[in-house]
């Protein structure tokens, strides 16, 4: 078995699969796990790898090894249940700003600096300067998105203190001038580093959904660039599909 060649140490993305492993079911609550020679040959790793890997499941309560006689499940994963509006993708940025103001996310600011904006060509003009916020939002003290902020600073600086404690779609969506005119996000689907695992309370290698929002004005200036990383456990995308043309088959 191949495994990613990023940052995450290879003990922590197998102890990853065995995980989902307890998870799905594969390996019952009191049953014994296969040796490690087993696991061994399974993945192509060292013994000292897979004793590292066996050492987090332990620590989590969820495998106990016994001397002599192998290692055992002991627990099973906690699964989330997210069933809340905040977490379906919208289409419009009404709809987004309305999500945000019916949930009042609690917002805790880990950096907030004067930045350039990581732009593409693609995004739009430049503004002067952006005002750079990451935070973590959270619902019902459970974190559920780490969020990379740059909003022109021209209009945070109208209202500093707000920017700084709500959610900042549904103040760009009240702007009566110079907000929004042209919004697009592009979704991708990736895996949580060391770092977001951290904030949002998950495991490294656990799936995140990567959003990408840019926001510009009547003259193309890019008001705000949103780049967010949500628990992949805490999302859901759902959209109407038009339906087949008549005369179409094999749909």
């Amino acid at each position: 078995m191949s495994f990613s060649d990023n940052a995450i140490p290879r003990y922590l993305q197998i102890a990853d699969l065995l995980r989902r492993r307890i998870a799905r079911g594969v390996w019952k609550n009191g049953e014994k796990v296969p040796s490690l020679e087993a696991l061994m040959a399974e993945f192509g790793v060292a013994r000292v790898t897979l004793r590292q890997a066996v050492d987090v499941l332990a620590r989590e309560g969820l495998v106990s090894p016994q001397r002599g006689k192998g290692t055992f499940v002991t627990g099973t994963p906690a699964r989330r249940q997210w069933q809340r509006e905040w977490q379906t993708v919208h289409a419009s940025v009404d709809a987004l700003a309305q999500a945000f103001q019916d949930t009042r996310p609690r917002i805790v600011t880990i950096d907030e600096s004067i930045s350039d904006a990581p732009l593409r060509p693609e995004d739009g003009i430049p503004a002067g300067r952006y005002v750079y916020m990451r935070r973590v939002h959270s619902e019902k003290d459970e974190p559920y998105c780490v969020i990379e902020i740059y909003i022109d600073e021209a209009i945070f600086r109208t209202d500093p203190e707000r920017y700084r404690s709500e959610a900042v779609v549904p103040l760009l969506a009240a702007l009566s001038q110079g907000g929004i005119t042209q919004a697009r996000q592009v979704l991708t689907i990736g895996i949580a580093d060391m770092e977001v695992a951290r904030l949002l309370d998950m495991h490294a290698g656990d799936s995140v959904v990567e959003v990408r929002r840019v926001f510009s004005d009547g003259e193309g200036r890019v008001i705000y660039l949103g780049e967010v990383t949500y628990r992949g456990d805490s999302f859901r995308l759902e959209m109407d599909l038009e339906p087949p043309r008549a005369g179409i088959k094999g749909i």
